[in-house]
């Protein structure tokens, strides 16, 4: 994983009405929803059934939640993490969010952690800050985007050029993972950044990994192989995986159904 620090670095009613949709416009993707962990990056999410009582979510690298072993999945685990939310111009802090439940983790398929806060939407709300929507569909080559890091305070600008149909680093391998043009020069903490849709404002994507020196397949250089065993190196370019597979597993009241109808998640 490229995104996460090493340990050297690491140190308004309540109805569904009170989200408004996002207009498929061109929107302003500023630091709202987005929070800073201690070694990467993460976002406050939500569904569009999500109801304002609900107990808000976190989504970030399973990664980020330790180095998990292939084919690993966690599924709604006690935990006790915080995490910082950002002011809208990244320039501050609303206030310490935590975490009492990780609901989902693996590095298997995909590369994606889901903590429950002890707070619900409208209490994030209440901070000055508000939830990002997870989009339910696919994305869309050449789709605008942008990457925003909690930890470095910084949004980074390209377009999600392609998919890949299998992307491998060391002993992971993930599938259908989004490859960004060459200016979304991720760096090492922004493991987790959500990877938003600049028409809709919708999350597409979590930021995880990037070939940082040309190597092949390798821990921190992840490589591209099709369906022939045929491996393509892009040294420098940065990936991440999809997120529109989780909203049919995230179901009423927050909860998580890996077996709910339509739920692309890996299972343990």
């Amino acid at each position: 994983m490229a995104k996460r620090l090493p340990g050297a670095v690491l140190a308004a009613l309540l109805t569904l009405t009170a989200f408004a949709a996002p207009a498929h416009a061109r929107v302003v993707v500023d630091f709202t929803g987005i929070v800073a962990l201690n070694n990467c990056s993460g976002s406050v999410v939500r569904t569009p059934s999500s109801r304002p009582s609900d107990k808000a979510l976190v989504l970030t690298n399973g990664h980020c939640v330790k180095l998990m072993a292939d084919r690993e999945v966690i599924v709604d685990q006690s935990a006790a993490r915080s995490f910082t939310l950002l002011n809208r111009a990244g320039s501050g802090s609303l206030g310490t969010l935590r975490a009492d439940r990780l609901l989902y983790a693996t590095m298997t398929g995909t590369d994606a952690a889901l903590y429950r806060l002890t707070s619900t939407y409208a209490q994030v709300e209440g901070m000055g800050s508000q939830a990002l929507e997870l989009s339910p569909q696919h994305p869309v080559a050449g789709t605008e985007i942008r990457v925003v890091s909690g930890y470095w305070k910084k949004i980074y600008s390209c377009r999600a050029e392609t998919f890949v149909p299998t992307l491998r680093e060391a002993q992971w391998t993930w599938l259908d993972s989004i490859r960004y043009t060459a200016s979304c020069d991720t760096i090492g903490g922004t493991s987790g950044s959500p990877v938003v849709d600049l028409a809709s404002g919708q999350v597409v994507g979590v930021n995880n990994t990037g070939n940082e020196n040309g190597g092949r397949c390798t821990m921190n250089n992840p490589c591209e192989v099709d369906e022939h065993g045929t491996v393509t190196v892009h040294r420098g370019i940065g990936y991440a995986q999809q997120t529109y597979q989780a909203v049919p597993c995230l179901v009423a009241g927050g909860r998580l159904d890996l077996n709910a109808p339509g739920c692309g998640l890996p299972k343990p």
